[in-house]
């Protein structure tokens, strides 16, 4: 049996244009995302993928915007679902629907780092390596278990900018592989 992959992008999209580029391309059934102008759209309909965009702005609370996400992730009934610079907290209720098939990149080494500046928290803590993290999505922020690693070494004169443009490159190559041996096995280990 194929894997079902859906992809939640909130921006330019790289990550998933890695998975795009890769052999889990043909397990990608749908990309969405919570803002109808971002690349990752583009992206995804230049890859003759279905698309969708669940709006927080169209709803009168946080719960019932996940309702609707929740409504839409179902009907592609996913294997996995891949956070892939998707800006959005999941809710209680898409989070128990899904546990344990929603995954998310971080880029620092989790438990270090968690949170929206990641890097820059790396930076200004003076560590000498950093990385990416691979992790299930849990009811936390960046507290779910880790799938994987890979480290990156803070080099001297690295600002947010260069240490992040490093990381993006390992974090594309570690969800690749991931989801990769995922449609292969059917787990990530």
């Amino acid at each position: 049996m194929e894997s079902r992959i859906v992809v939640l992008a909130s921006g330019s999209g790289t990550l998933l244009q890695a998975l795009l580029d890769s052999s889990v391309r043909a397990s990608v059934v749908a990309v969405g995302s919570d803002v109808a102008d971002c690349q990752a759209l583009g992206r995804a309909k230049a890859a003759d993928l279905a698309t969708f965009v669940v709006a927080p702005a169209d709803f009168p609370n946080r719960a019932d915007w996940n309702l609707a996400l929740l409504a839409e992730l179902s009907s592609y009934r996913p294997d996995v679902i891949v956070s892939a610079g998707f800006m959005r907290i999941l809710g209680p209720s898409v989070i128990s629907e899904f546990r344990g098939q929603i995954i998310n990149t971080h880029p620092a080494l989790l438990p270090f780092f968690p949170g929206a500046h990641g890097v820059r928290d790396a930076l200004a803590a003076g560590v000498a390596n950093t990385g990416c993290t691979l992790h299930y999505v849990d009811e936390g922020v960046d507290t779910g278990d880790i799938i994987s690693q890979r480290v990156v070494p803070v080099l001297d004169g690295d600002d947010e900018a260069s240490l992040h443009e490093r990381i993006k490159i390992e974090e594309r190559g570690l969800l690749v592989s991931a989801l990769e041996l995922f449609v292969a096995t059917g787990s990530f280990k």
